[in-house]
């Protein structure tokens, strides 16, 4: 029986008629490549539910579900590399990097190379192995172009106690970001579904159904002009939440090029996991780690007028 590392079901709109199968899941699955969305195709780990034969030139015909099933990965060979890395903490057990903007996580079918995988086999001795050899160590992820605080496991104990704090909401994740426009109200939770964008299968929205539920709060540090200063705590970690939820209350982050527009300011999402607050899977104790805010959000922060120094570090 073939073991699965990811499982998800995505759905076909009246719009989405006449697109290709392969295509059509490409711009859900976007960190896939086309030839392996194909192969997938090919292997039936890729279906349209109801037909029996599936082909990447299927042509869709509307208000259809489709099952798409990751395998697991396969022995491949991922070279470490010598890239820089930020060690915030680190002990026997686990590892937290501030990790810089503009880097992926992990390596994907067809990009095996650059990212912060690569950079800690290479400066760091021991992994876990529970996500296989695409992903060690890796406990939960960022966006590229998003900075800040990811926690590393160094062994297979630590890793399967961290999954578990995250399911269980004991780890607690704060951001700080700069927003379009000034707040009506300072402080706000934010509670909906997220969900794939059917206009834009690359990208999630908040959807009335079909979305997994979540939950932003956040806090107004600072105003000046046309811009603020937010911090935002996470109680759920979907697809983008942050970036989905501020555009929803029509605050997008400044730079977001995909939830909101470029800007002359800065080149990325102004996003940054600053602070990560846990007990130590194996000795229990408080935890409470901070990212140094980069030096392209400080200077974005200067340029719109905004305090950073309020940032509670």
């Amino acid at each position: 029986m073939k073991n699965y590392k990811e499982q998800d079901t995505i759905y076909a709109e009246n719009s989405d008629k006449g697109k290709r199968l392969d295509a059509f899941v490409n711009e859900s699955f976007d960190y896939l490549t086309r030839s392996y969305i194909q192969k997938l195709i090919e292997q039936r780990d890729i279906i349209i539910e109801g037909k029996e034969k599936n082909k990447s030139g299927n042509k869709l015909k509307g208000n259809e579900k489709i099952l798409v099933r990751i395998p697991e990965d396969e022995m491949l060979d991922i070279e470490p590399q010598d890239i820089p890395i930020e060690k915030v903490y680190e002990d026997k057990d686990l590892v937290v990097i501030n990790k810089a903007p503009d880097m992926v996580v992990h390596p994907a079918p067809g990009n095996y190379s650059g990212t912060l995988v690569n950079a800690l086999m290479h400066n760091i001795k021991d992994l876990s192995n529970i996500n296989g050899v695409i992903r060690p160590g890796i406990v939960h992820r960022l966006d590229k172009n998003t900075s800040g605080l990811i926690v590393i496991a160094k062994n297979d104990f630590s890793h399967l106690k961290l999954s578990d704090m995250f399911k269980n909401k004991d780890i607690s994740k704060t951001y700080i970001c700069i927003c379009k426009g000034i707040f009506s109200e300072k402080t706000g939770r934010i509670e909906n579904l997220i969900g794939r964008n059917p206009k834009n299968r690359k990208t999630m929205t908040v959807v009335q159904k079909n979305g997994k539920n979540a939950i932003s709060n956040y806090k107004i540090l600072d105003e000046a002009g046309d811009f603020s200063l937010v911090e935002v705590k996470i109680e759920t970690g979907r697809t983008h939440q942050i970036r989905v939820h501020m555009k929803s209350i029509n605050h997008p982050i400044l730079g977001d090029e995909v939830y909101g527009k470029p800007s002359k300011i800065c080149k990325r999402q102004m996003l940054h996991a600053y602070r990560l607050e846990f007990h130590h899977p194996l000795s229990g104790e408080k935890m409470t780690v901070f990212g140094e805010i980069p030096e392209d959000f400080k200077n974005a922060a200067k340029k719109t007028g905004l305090d950073i120094n309020k940032v509670n570090i």
